[in-house]
């Protein structure tokens, strides 16, 4: 009969010390000192800073294969160029266009306008050579 003594003592010893680690908010997955590195990285693998710099590189170099296997440049490089060339055509007639109808009256306007079509332009000349280098 004494066994019987000892079970209900051992469950309310049990349940004391589940209180007792309760009260402590105790998490198992949050020991100090004892942290895995593969998690610290994968929270802050967002930015390029200080360790995190070569797993940022090669999410970088992820993303442009991926890129690159979308664009199928080898395979379409004639019709990309065929694109840029009209594109680069286009801004060159709009240029035209807005340096024929000048706004005198606000001729800031119209310089703002053609600083911005140069700049696409040179965007364009660009993505040129980056194709041309593929």
């Amino acid at each position: 009969m004494k066994e019987f003594y000892y079970i209900p003592l051992f469950i309310v010893t049990c349940f004391i010390i589940y209180l007792i680690f309760r009260s402590f908010h105790y998490n198992p997955m949050l020991l100090e000192g004892m942290t895995n590195a593969s998690d610290k990285k994968e929270e802050t693998s967002k930015d390029g800073i200080a360790d995190n710099a070569a797993a940022y590189a090669a999410s970088l170099k992820a993303s442009i294969i991926q890129n690159q296997d979308k664009l199928l440049i080898t395979k379409y490089r004639s019709d990309y160029e065929s694109a840029i060339l009209n594109l680069d055509d286009l801004i060159s007639s709009l240029m035209l266009k807005t340096a024929l109808q000048f706004n005198e009256s606000n001729p800031l306007d119209s310089v703002e306008k053609l600083a911005k079509m140069q700049q696409a332009k040179v965007a364009l000349n660009s993505v040129m050579k980056f194709i041309d280098s593929e």
